[in-house]
């Protein structure tokens, strides 16, 4: 897993293939997807150059080498677009609801972030943590501090992951030692974004924190920058908690809702991501529809802080892009199995059913639509980025044995969204090179 290498040699890799087309309209969708029994997919220089039957791939590659992967599955590597690099050893804090969990939990171990020598340490167990989870791309939230995340794209680049991040914007309401100015978060966001953005796999995130922790000037400093770099991405957390909305509303008294604080700074778009979206208005929904805002799902983390249900129909139907997410650390797992799992229960409270072809399609080609960036990952399509993983639905002795009664694709996606989890993840490869995750 260590180092980069660039490929240049071609490589098949053997399996059963699954590669979302669009969006699944029911658990028996037959058209949305491509499904080979016996197929490969064959790699060169980090990307794939085609994706069918074994057979064909063969006899095109006769000389080449073939991982053989057969039973498991082959999907594009997970994606997941909402969780925080800092928390990495918050997860499984008892007892709190979001705020008193900020700041009894979270604002004191990021304060450890100060310290580029923990930034570097802590990042190796992240990426660890997501490759041996199935995760190939990730868009996260650093610290306030410049240094984490210089520590975070570093680790990221020198395993030549497509990650997304940002350092967090934060000037008020957290312990001083985590407050940054409206001026040095400009600036350090400027040149985090100079320095990273486009390099490499490399994407920034301008990353005001929530309206409770940015005054109105840090807004604006944020709104400067989303005008200046419009290719970067912008992200922030939206409506997660009653108590949070209630707050934000006393401090920006002049705005409509909540959404409306990000709304007067010019940070809603369809590179801006939302994190939570939990009790929207409708007024809200509209907005987000109308300027192609995405919601991002975090139904890990909303459980554990007893946040609200995500009312995914509700919003798909009014227009709004939705995502996932794991949102670790309120999140309490690295697995987006896990994370559709209890988005799966969730919005059964909703009385919403989520198919599990669906939940592969958001993990994969949907929440690379949501990031715009469908045409890099999300898929097996010749021309994408060979992020790849490969799933073993027999990973465990319960799995094998529920695996005796499946009879149809659906069903196995189902069990393996249920039942699946790091062990279920047998093989990564990024950018064509598999990787070590044990």
């Amino acid at each position: 897993m260590r180092g980069l290498v660039t490929i240049m040699s071609i490589t098949i890799i053997r399996g059963r293939i699954l590669n979302f087309i669009e969006e699944p309209k029911a658990h028996d969708d037959e058209s949305c997807y491509s499904y080979i029994e016996d197929g490969a997919v064959a790699v060169e220089g980090g990307k794939i150059i085609a994706c069918e039957e074994y057979d064909a791939i063969r006899k095109q590659y006769q000389e080449v080498q073939t991982d053989d992967h057969r039973p498991n599955l082959i999907l594009p590597g997970f994606i997941d677009t909402h969780l925080h690099f800092p928390q990495t050893q918050v997860i499984g804090s008892f007892g709190a609801k979001l705020l008193d969990w900020l700041n009894n939990y979270t604002f004191v171990e990021e304060q450890k972030y100060a310290d580029p020598a923990h930034c570097k340490r802590m990042a190796g167990y992240f990426f660890d943590f997501l490759l041996k989870h199935g995760t190939t791309t990730a868009v996260a939230f650093c610290s306030v501090h410049k240094a984490s995340a210089e520590a975070f794209f570093t680790e990221a680049e020198r395993r030549n992951l497509r990650m997304i991040a940002g350092k967090v914007m934060m000037d008020r309401n957290a312990p001083e030692a985590l407050c940054d100015t409206p001026q040095s978060s400009y600036d350090d966001s400027k040149a985090l974004i100079e320095k990273w953005h486009g390099r490499g796999r490399a994407h920034y995130a301008i990353s005001p924190r929530f309206a409770i922790t940015s005054t109105p000037t840090q807004l604006e400093m944020a709104q400067a920058l989303v005008r200046e770099h419009p290719d970067c991405y912008m992200q922030t957390h939206l409506s997660e908690n009653h108590d949070e909305i209630e707050y934000a509303r006393e401090l920006y008294q002049s705005a409509r809702d909540y959404l409306d604080v990000y709304e007067m700074y010019d940070l809603l778009g369809p590179k801006s991501l939302f994190g939570h979206c939990i009790h929207l208005s409708e007024r809200e929904c509209e907005a987000m529809a109308e300027t192609g805002s995405v919601a991002v799902f975090c139904p890990t983390s909303n459980l554990f802080l007893g946040s609200g249900l995500f009312d995914m129909d509700g919003l798909q139907a009014k227009g709004v892009r939705t995502a996932i997410a794991t949102d670790i650390g309120g999140g309490t797992s690295y697995s987006m199995l896990k994370t559709l799992d209890e988005a799966y229960k969730i919005l059964q409270l909703r009385n919403q059913i989520l198919n599990p072809l669906k939940s592969f399609f958001m993990m994969t080609l949907g929440n690379a639509r949501a990031l715009s960036l469908e045409a890099q990952i999300g898929t097996l399509d010749a021309g994408s980025e060979a992020d790849i993983v490969v799933l073993d639905s027999s990973a465990t002795d319960a799995m094998a044995l529920r695996m005796e009664t499946v009879e149809t694709l659906s069903e196995e996606l189902f069990m393996l969204q249920t039942m699946g989890d790091d062990r279920a993840v047998s093989t990564v490869y990024i950018a064509g090179r598999m990787q070590d995750i044990i």
